[in-house]
């Protein structure tokens, strides 16, 4: 980013969830383009969580934690106001979950109209951009081949959700989220645009270890067999990049894959065993049943955003030397 660039800008926007994997990058990324930034996060005193926010470059100057929660009503009115962009980022994810109704579908459906509410009450709002998931376009019972292109006409269908196993609580909870949003933009004329992204990679700047980095990181623990599953993955930055892109280019509009490639974590483990070659990997699948297919996914209309791609390998290093760095990972 260019010095020039940085106090040019000067708009006021809400970034919510702040301080996940994703939301910390925005942040970051938004500070520097020069926008004054409104973050929402549970407690805006827990150090643990809001320490590398506050350290942003840009921060002391434009960055504002707002205290805000997703399952309470009119919890983001403040946050939102005044704002003429809202980037929806914060729903939870995980895997291992006892009760998803609680845990991530509740929090997930409820909290985006409580966001969205705060926004049809606000009159500077010109754009939503809300944190999507190709979760929402890939479980719909369609047989995914190598030959296969899902783009963004691909919607999931509930029905089908369990079909990922122990991922379907969360899939369920991206699908009926996103759902839910579009009928209430519609009925509120709100301008949205969602961001469709894979499995996100890349150096971590929370603290903490997200579900998407403990995916990989289970592999350098100890694990003895690989999950038999196939992932979509790009890149944290391409991810950002195209959230902000979504909200400045006037076009932009409806849903956006952002997948950079499709890989078994079969092949992950070829790619991890090749990059370090004196770690021992997995060698084995979980199950004894055929490899869940590979498949394409368009990447026209990302394109249409300035996305480049940044290519697999790349953010697979990258995230593995934080990992270690952060010490998630020993060797």
């Amino acid at each position: 980013m260019e010095k020039g660039t940085q106090e040019k800008n000067g708009k006021l926007v809400c970034v919510t969830g702040a301080s996940g994997f994703l939301a910390s990058w925005l942040v970051k990324l938004l500070l520097l383009r020069g926008y004054i930034v409104k973050a929402t996060v549970r407690d805006p005193n827990d150090s643990r969580k809001v320490s590398h926010l506050v350290e942003l470059e840009g921060a002391k100057e434009r960055l504002h934690l707002v205290k805000a929660d997703l399952m309470e009503e009119g919890s983001f009115d403040s946050a939102v106001e005044g704002c003429e962009g809202v980037f929806h980022t914060a729903s939870p994810v995980s895997v291992d979950v006892k009760d998803p109704q609680t845990e991530l579908i509740g929090p997930a459906v409820k909290g985006t109209l409580n966001v969205l509410k705060s926004c049809a009450k606000s009159t500077s709002l010109k754009r939503v951009v809300m944190t999507s998931s190709m979760a929402t376009m890939l479980c719909n019972g369609k047989h995914k081949t190598p030959e296969i292109v899902v783009d963004e006409t691909w919607f999931s269908d509930p029905e089908f959700c369990d079909e990922y196993e122990h991922w379907s609580g969360y899939i369920l909870s991206k699908t009926l989220a996103e759902e839910a949003a579009w009928k209430f933009v519609k009925e509120n004329n709100i301008d949205m645009v969602t961001i469709n992204p894979g499995t996100v990679i890349g150096p971590l700047l929370q603290p903490t270890l997200n579900t998407s980095s403990d995916t990989l990181a289970i592999l350098f623990n100890g694990a003895k067999t690989f999950p038999n599953f196939s992932l979509t993955w790009i890149h944290v930055k391409d991810t950002i990049n195209a959230h902000i892109q979504a909200f400045e280019i006037p076009s932009a509009s409806g849903r956006y894959c952002l997948v950079e490639s499709v890989k078994h974590h079969s092949e992950i483990v070829k790619i991890l065993s090749h990059m370090y070659p004196r770690l021992q990997f997995p060698d084995k699948c979980a199950d004894d049943k055929p490899f869940m297919p590979i498949f394409q996914v368009s990447k026209e209309k990302a394109k249409t955003l300035g996305i480049e791609f940044i290519p697999f390998e790349v953010g697979l290093g990258e995230i593995v030397e934080s990992l270690k760095e952060k010490k998630f990972v020993i060797f």
